[in-house]
């Protein structure tokens, strides 16, 4: 196997299916066969049908109970049988090319590992300017969003996701695999020519400029409490916005 798709889902049986059915355009487009790549659904105790879409459409559940997210994709991953593990999140659309791409930069020998990076599926002025705000950030890092990779030794020997982080656990291991690559003289990439879709569904629920009005409230809350204390973040991340 080359290739395990990880997919964190935790009651997506609405938007699971998408995903699925971009998953399996990929595995059809991939030059080393659809045969080389596997699906697994890392399901979080869901409570609708997410994990009956999972199968009928030929991916592989593994229940996870812990309610944080970095222990749903270390979970999946625990299952994994291939060696790139391809982390997706369940409202992303993927890009046809994704495998090929990522085969191709670790064929270079100078990639640990990175992301495809997105594109929104809808754009309005306030989605436009929180794009711009945080693409220098991407620029100066080179991490980026979206469809994450790496070797499935180097996920494991940099300890997979910090299961103590309610957020930003995918920014932490980006962070692990450039210290890890920065020692063998390799470097994290942005796979541009194959960014996905991203849903917007947070923006449709909090409003287009949310990030700006809420942003310095929710960091003054998470200094004051820390993650795990934040009202907030646990109602952002972990409330079920669908």
């Amino acid at each position: 196997m080359r290739f395990s798709v990880v997919i964190p889902a935790r009651n997506e049986e609405g938007l699971l299916a998408r995903l699925l059915d971009t998953v399996e355009a990929a595995r059809g487009a991939y030059r080393g066969g659809a045969e080389l790549v596997e699906v697994i659904v890392a399901d979080n105790v869901s409570t609708d049908r997410t994990a009956e879409v999972a199968r009928a459409r030929g991916a592989r559940v593994v229940s996870v109970e812990k309610r944080v997210i970095g222990a749903v994709r270390n979970g999946g991953a625990r299952e994994a049988r291939g060696e790139v593990l391809v982390f997706v999140d369940a409202d992303i659309r993927m890009n046809s090319g994704t495998f090929d791409a990522i085969d191709a930069a670790f064929a270079t020998g100078r990639v640990v590992g990175g992301a495809t990076g997105v594109r929104l599926e809808r754009m309005s002025a306030g989605l436009a300017v929180t794009y711009a705000a945080l693409m220098p950030m991407v620029w100066l890092m080179r991490m980026d969003t979206g469809p994450t990779f790496c070797l499935k030794a180097d996920f494991e020997a940099i300890g997979g996701y910090d299961e103590s982080l309610l957020v930003a656990e995918d920014v932490a291991l980006l962070f692990a695999l450039k210290r890890l690559g920065r020692s063998r003289g390799q470097r994290l990439t942005r796979l541009r020519s194959a960014k996905a879709v991203a849903s917007v569904r947070k923006f449709d629920a909090y409003g287009d400029w949310h990030y700006f009005r809420l942003a310095p409230a929710v960091a003054l809350e998470v200094l004051r409490r820390g993650q795990k204390g934040s009202r907030f973040l646990d109602r952002y991340w972990y409330g079920d916005v669908r």
